[in-house]
């Protein structure tokens, strides 16, 4: 054998009682489980930790960072053996061959998914048009697996060039992109994803292409998928779910005949009629014919915000044109009392999508970038406030202003209270919800979403005890791996991929949350070191070793039809 993990605690995947056994692995699959006797070239001591299929992770935005980062960072070291990227519309293939349009996309998910935009221009140089030709160029590139969607904003950029922003398509360009998302889906595109969301906005302050399509349009794009097995649908309906979201998803469902999974359900008490509203339309999309689910993060989610960033500012009335300027003319704005007044106003308009502002006193001052200011980190906007007899929203923009905008501060971690973590526990548990929404590759400024494995272990099975391990570990593998279709993954068994992970369970966690400078050109990201995974293998490939990487690489870019097949909806 190539691979022998001896001595574990095996965790199957399929959701059936723990047990004492080995693990045989050769030519990159599991070929004996329990008693493994005879020799391996390679073999691991589990001690007695767990072994456990490799988590799969099904919403990422990884697109841009495998261009510089073969690990994927940080999932691999939280237990991640697969990844399904290219949600929302936003890909990086196809691509029109025209400049302007990559320059395009390359703005656009810098804006839309929080990647610094210094770090994509740095890094991401595209070296393929076609869909085929971006899964071939990085095939064996990586550690982990990955799967990719074709992006509807993509689509639209690459055939309708600046027409995608403000216009709906013709026949003739809809046709095109029908055209181009079949050829993309027979290179190995795992299904089709876009964003119908008031809160996707591109770098120029326009909605994201794919906001301009009509009903027709979406219908027909995602009818496509009927001839291509394997394949799927990702949206993210809008901020609330009402009558308009749920016309969409079902009619991406039934055109399609597959599945179709959405974002996201992130779970407070306090704002419970938001989740109602939202599990209510899986089940009317699940009443018309139709099969949903929704992604539920796996831990009360911390939101860090800063005034370089528009992702959420920008469902503010009248924001926008603040956040496109640049620093010196945001800083200008910010020192003058008539804008203060109107994004004052404008924050507190009672129809915002989101009421990001209110209880601005209790925001938390996570981060600055002087000496000069570093008391004031970890206290809140209130206290300063007091302390320097102003308004809240006066403090925080003139710590904005002293800062030159290095100043990052938090509101009040959402759903982390008892009652929260009872509705949490009962969302988990509903039949059209899926344990997902990491986001990992975005955000990387604003969420700390991205350790759902480690955060789901710790917190919801260890300390809550709302699933039992092998429930916990099943709705990170098995049942990922039955809902997307993944073909041979996410269990522990004799034909199986060998993805495989081993840890500890009464220490599995994510460890400390921070800012770190690892970013091409130095740009900084949030990033939390795992707690408690000590192996990770891939293909048979020992990838990493208690958040390091082994120097090894096993990850196969995962093509539909041929690593998939067709989950219907019958």
């Amino acid at each position: 054998m190539d691979l022998a993990i001896r001595n574990a605690t095996i965790v199957d995947g399929t959701g059936a009682e723990r047990y004492g056994g080995d693990i045989g692995v050769e030519d990159g699959l599991i070929v004996a489980v329990g008693q493994v006797d005879g020799k391996a070239r390679e073999e691991i001591d589990a001690g007695g930790a767990v072994a456990a299929p490799g988590f799969i992770d099904c919403h990422t935005h990884y697109d841009a960072q495998m261009c510089w980062d073969e690990m994927l960072t940080p999932s691999v070291y939280h237990g991640v053996t697969t990844v399904l990227a290219g949600n929302c519309g936003f890909t990086l293939a196809p691509l029109s061959g025209r400049q302007e349009d990559t320059d395009y996309l390359i703005g656009m998910l810098s804006n839309v998914e929080g990647m610094p935009i210094a770090a994509l221009e740095a890094a991401v140089k595209p070296e393929w048009r076609g869909f085929g030709e971006m899964l071939d160029h990085f095939d064996g590139r990586l550690a982990i697996n990955a799967a990719f969607m074709v992006g509807h904003s993509a689509l639209r950029r690459c055939v309708m060039g600046d027409r995608a922003v403000g216009h709906e398509a013709s026949e003739d360009e809809l046709a095109a992109m029908k055209a181009l998302l079949a050829k993309s889906l027979g290179e190995g595109g795992m299904g089709f994803s876009t964003s119908t969301s008031v809160s996707h906005s591109d770098h120029c302050g326009d909605p994201v292409p794919s906001r301009f399509a009509s009903m027709h349009e979406l219908e027909e794009l995602a009818g496509v998928l009927r001839d291509y097995p394997g394949t799927f649908v990702e949206v993210v309906p809008g901020v609330t779910c009402g009558e308009r979201e749920t016309d969409i998803v079902a009619a991406l469902s039934l055109a399609s005949g597959r599945m179709v999974n959405w974002n996201a359900i992130f779970v407070d008490v306090n704002r419970q009629q938001i989740v109602d509203d939202q599990l209510a339309m899986n089940r009317e999309v699940t009443a018309r014919g139709g099969k949903v689910w929704g992604l539920c993060p796996a831990a009360p989610v911390k939101g860090y915000l800063n005034f370089r960033s528009g992702f959420t500012f920008a469902m503010l009335d009248g924001w926008k044109p603040f956040l496109l300027l640049d620093d010196e003319e945001k800083i200008a704005a910010m020192r003058d009392p008539a804008t203060r007044a109107r994004l004052k106003a404008g924050a507190e308009h009672p129809d915002n999508p989101v009421q990001i502002m209110q209880g601005l006193e209790n925001y938390l001052i996570e981060g600055v970038g002087s000496a000069g200011n570093a008391r004031l980190v970890g206290q809140t906007i209130g206290h300063v406030a007091a302390a320097r007899g102003t308004t809240a929203f006066d403090t925080l923009f003139d710590i904005g202003v002293e800062e030159n905008l290095d100043f990052v501060f938090s509101g009040p971690v959402m759903g982390a209270d008892q009652d929260s973590w009872a509705l949490r526990e009962a969302v988990w548990n509903d039949p059209h919800v899926l344990i997902g929404a990491s986001d990992a590759g975005a955000h990387l400024d604003m969420f700390n979403t991205f350790a759902l494995t480690t955060q789901l272990l710790g917190q919801g099975v260890r300390e809550r005890g709302i699933y039992t391990l092998e429930q916990g570990v099943r709705r990170l593998t098995g049942e990922i791996a039955e809902v997307f279709g993944f073909s041979d993954r996410g269990v522990i068994a004799v034909g199986a991929a060998a993805d495989l992970v081993v840890f500890d369970p009464g220490t599995v966690d994510c460890g400390p949350i921070e800012m770190r400078g690892d970013l091409p050109g130095g740009e900084m990201r949030l990033y939390g070191d795992a707690v408690g995974i000590h192996n990770v293998i891939v293909n048979g490939v020992p990838v990493a070793h208690n958040n390091s990487p082994t120097g090894r690489i096993g990850g196969r870019m995962l093509r539909s039809g041929v690593d998939s097949y067709t989950v219907g909806l019958g």
